[in-house]
């Protein structure tokens, strides 16, 4: 992918959802709300392509990113969709559908790191760290990233590698 912005990120799993949320409201972390998200997954030859459907984020989503479990570069590239049944009819007619995924998320900032304690339909608790900025910064968002999972206590038995769409298929299996 082009560009002059790059995301790092984490994801684990989370026993306790209320302590990760009570440290980020003592860190100042601004809350953005509760986001119910409906993920439609597409079949596609690489990387993922995903249209999400929330009251807080309706948007088109591809992006790319190695199945890892610390802390991992993903681009990606959106496109806002406010009226996203239509071109989801579209894309599931052209691409085929691959996957449902059926999230709560709450949403938390502080500066140029993105929180979110998700509840997802059939997986459980989940806690994401994505940190953004200027490509050439990627080593100072990766040590950003890491300073985050220390303060939120995540543990790297906790990590998870890959995406809420491929552990919903692996249930399938």
């Amino acid at each position: 992918m082009n560009g002059s912005s790059v995301t790092l990120e984490i994801k684990a799993q989370c026993a306790d959802p209320a302590r990760v949320r009570a440290i980020l409201r003592c860190r100042g972390a601004i809350f953005k709300g509760l986001d119910h998200q409906i993920d439609t997954y597409f079949r596609i030859p690489k990387g993922r392509l995903k249209l999400r459907e929330g009251n807080i984020e309706k948007v088109l989503i591809y992006y790319k990113r190695t199945d890892q479990k610390r802390s991992k570069r993903c681009d990606s590239i959106l496109c806002a969709c406010p009226e996203g049944k239509a071109l989801k009819k579209v894309l599931a007619a052209s691409l085929g559908a691959l996957t449902v995924v059926d999230k709560k998320r709450e949403i938390y900032f502080i500066k140029n790191a993105k929180f979110h304690l998700d509840r997802v339909k059939r997986l459980g608790s989940f806690v994401e760290i994505e940190v953004f900025g200027p490509a050439k910064n990627a080593a100072k968002l990766k040590g950003k990233c890491e300073f985050y999972q220390k303060i939120l206590g995540i543990c790297s038995e906790d990590l998870v590698a890959d995406s809420y769409s491929d552990q919903l298929l692996r249930l399938r299996t």
